[in-house]
C-alpha cells in the first residue's frame, strides 16, 4: 500500500477549517459546492484569521442582505487590493459597491434608463441576435457555447441599450473581463494593472461618446444612455464621472453574469438529460427555468458587506468593521431553504434565489438578464433538440463569477 492509499479521507470538518478565501485552489473553482456544503454543516458563520466572516447559510446571507445598517461601500475593502489608480476610483463609483445617498440617486438614475419601452426595443433585436447566432453555428457539426453563442449576447444587447456604434464594440468583452477580474477574493499586481489598463481605455472612449451624444440626445427610449445623460433625480443629475464609470458598470454586470447564466443553465440541461428533455417537451416551463439555473449555478457566487454597526447573524456577535463575504452560490444550495438543493428541477416552486441580491440592493438589471436568459436558452433548446456537450470544457477560474471559458457542443 503506498504512503498515498493510507492517507485519511478528507473529512467536511477539514474542507471547513481549511477553507480560506485567499488561498482557494483549482478543485474548489471547478467545484465549490462539497466545501460550501461542509461549512454550512461545520463553519456557517466562518470567521478569517483576519477577522473577515464567510457565510454560507441561506437565513444569514438573506438577513445581510436586508439589514441596512450594512454599507455596501468597499473604498476600505478594496484599497489595499486594487491602490489607488482607475480601476480602484471605478469600483468605488460604481452603483452596486456605494450607499444611500449615492446609490439610491444613481439607481434611480438607471432604473430611469431602463424603462419598459427601453427593454421592448431591445426584445425584437435580440431575437434576432440569437437566431443569427443558431443560424451560424448550424453550419458545422460543432461550436462553442461560450465564445460562439453566450459570450456574443449580452455584448450587443448592452451595446444596443446605450447605442454604442457596432463598428466600435470589439474591445468591449475584454475590457469587461480585465475589470471585473480585479474582483477576485486574492489579485496579483498584474491582474490589477490590467484593470487599471482596461478602465483607462473604457473611460476615454465612453468620454468621447457622451460628448457627442449630448449634442443629440435621443430620450424616445431607443437609447439608455441618453436617458442617463438627461436623468434629473431629486434637483441632481449625474456628473460625468458618475455617467462614465456606471456606464461600465452596466456594460460589465450585464456582460459577465449574463454570459454565465446563459452558458450554466444550457450546460446543466446537458449534464441532466431529464430535464433537458422535458423542457423541450414543455417549452412553457421556460421562466421557472431560468430561475432554476440562476440558483443552481448563481452566475455572482459572492458578495461583500461591511459591519458599520454592532449586529448579531446567525448567533455570532459582529463588530463595527467586521468584513462579511456572503456565499451567493452557498444559499442557493441550502437544503433549508430548498428541497433536495443538488438537484436541477426546472419546475422548482416556490424558488426564492438570491441571484439577484434581496432589498435595497437587488440588482437593478435583473429584468433583462431575465429576458435574455429566457430568449437565448429556449431558442437554442428548440433550435437544436439533439445538442451534447464534447470533451474539453473549461471553467473560468473565478471564485466569484461562475461560468465557463469554453463548452464545446455538438448539433447532430
Amino acid at each position: 500500500m503506498s504512503g498515498a492509499d493510507s492517507l485519511p479521507p478528507v473529512t467536511g470538518a477539514d474542507l471547513a477549517a481549511r477553507f480560506d478565501l485567499r488561498t482557494l485552489d483549482q478543485a474548489f473553482l471547478d467545484n465549490p459546492y462539497p466545501t460550501y456544503h461542509a461549512l454550512r454543516e461545520h463553519q456557517p458563520i466562518h470567521v478569517a484569521d483576519d477577522g473577515s466572516v464567510f457565510l454560507t447559510r441561506y437565513a444569514d446571507v438573506a438577513q445581510v442582505y436586508r439589514d441596512r445598517t450594512m454599507s455596501s461601500d468597499k473604498r476600505e475593502m478594496f484599497r489595499p487590493s486594487l491602490g489607488d489608480g482607475p480601476i480602484y476610483e471605478h469600483h468605488t463609483t460604481s452603483l452596486v459597491f456605494n450607499d444611500p445617498p449615492y446609490h439610491t440617486r444613481v439607481r434611480r438614475a438607471i432604473q430611469g434608463a431602463m424603462i419598459s419601452r427601453v427593454l421592448a426595443t431591445l426584445r425584437s433585436g435580440l431575437e434576432t441576435l440569437v437566431d443569427d447566432l443558431l443560424e451560424a453555428a448550424a453550419s458545422g457539426p460543432s461550436f462553442d457555447l461560450v465564445t460562439d453563442f453566450a459570450a456574443a449576447i449580452p455584448v450587443e444587447v448592452i451595446g444596443n441599450l446605450l447605442a454604442i456604434p457596432r463598428a466600435e464594440r470589439g474591445p468591449l468583452r475584454q475590457w469587461s473581463l480585465s475589470i471585473l477580474g480585479a474582483l477576485e477574493p486574492n489579485i496579483s499586481d498584474a491582474i490589477r494593472d490590467e484593470g487599471d489598463r482596461a478602465v483607462r481605455a473604457f473611460y476615454d472612449y465612453l468620454d468621447g461618446l457622451i460628448a457627442v451624444r449630448r449634442k443629440h440626445l435621443r430620450l424616445d427610449g431607443s437609447d439608455a444612455l441618453s436617458l442617463l445623460i438627461a436623468a434629473d433625480t431629486d434637483g441632481h443629475r449625474l456628473t460625468n464621472d458618475e455617467l462614465i464609470h456606471n456606464a461600465i458598470f452596466l456594460l460589465n454586470a450585464g456582460h459577465e453574469t449574463t454570459t454565465n447564466l446563459i452558458a450554466n443553465g444550457v450546460a446543466a440541461l446537458l449534464e441532466n438529460p431529464g430535464e433537458h428533455e422535458r423542457l423541450r417537451e414543455q417549452p412553457q416551463l421556460l421562466p421557472s427555468a431560468v430561475e432554476e439555473f440562476l440558483r443552481y449555478e448563481s452566475s455572482n457566487q459572492l458578495g461583500n458587506r461591511l459591519v458599520r454597526e454592532q449586529t448579531v447573524v446567525g448567533g455570532v456577535v459582529l463588530t463595527p468593521g467586521t468584513s462579511i463575504t456572503l456565499g451567493i452560490g452557498a444559499a442557493n444550495r441550502d437544503p433549508d431553504a430548498f428541497v433536495d438543493p443538488d438537484r436541477l428541477d426546472i419546475s422548482r416552486d416556490p424558488n426564492r434565489h438570491l441571484a439577484f441580491g434581496l432589498g435595497a440592493h437587488a440588482c437593478a438589471g435583473m429584468s433583462l438578464a431575465r429576458m435574455e436568459g429566457r430568449i437565448a436558452i429556449g431558442r437554442i433548446v428548440a433550435r437544436f433538440p439533439q445538442l451534447r456537450a464534447l470533451p474539453g470544457a473549461v471553467r473560468g477560474g473565478r471564485a466569484r463569477f461562475r461560468g465557463y471559458l469554453r463548452y464545446p457542443v455538438s448539433v447532430e
